[in-house]
């Protein structure tokens, strides 16, 4: 089954006042989604300024919805989208 990396960039220098909250909620939806079974893996960015997200069993048109959704994306500065061939 092939992969769909999703590397989030967010503007670390505009947080908001309830980034906490955001956080919160970014973290409720990973978590469902790890329990849905379409979210592989959830790397933090060693800067702190973003996350590297594994899909499984999703094409790019259906991550790219996803992201979306996610409470961090209206902090974004960038999203790129790597589709990966899982070797055996």
């Amino acid at each position: 089954m092939n992969r769909i990396e999703a590397i989030l960039t967010i503007d670390t220098e505009n947080l908001p006042a309830n980034f906490e909250e955001i956080i919160k909620h970014e973290r409720e939806m990973v978590a469902k989604w790890k329990e849905e079974g379409i979210l592989e893996h959830l790397f933090l960015r060693e800067l702190r300024n973003g996350a590297v997200l594994v899909f499984k069993g999703l094409d790019e048109a259906q991550v790219k919805l996803k992201m979306e959704q996610l409470p961090l994306y209206q902090l974004k500065k960038e999203v790129v989208y790597l589709n990966l061939i899982k070797q055996f």
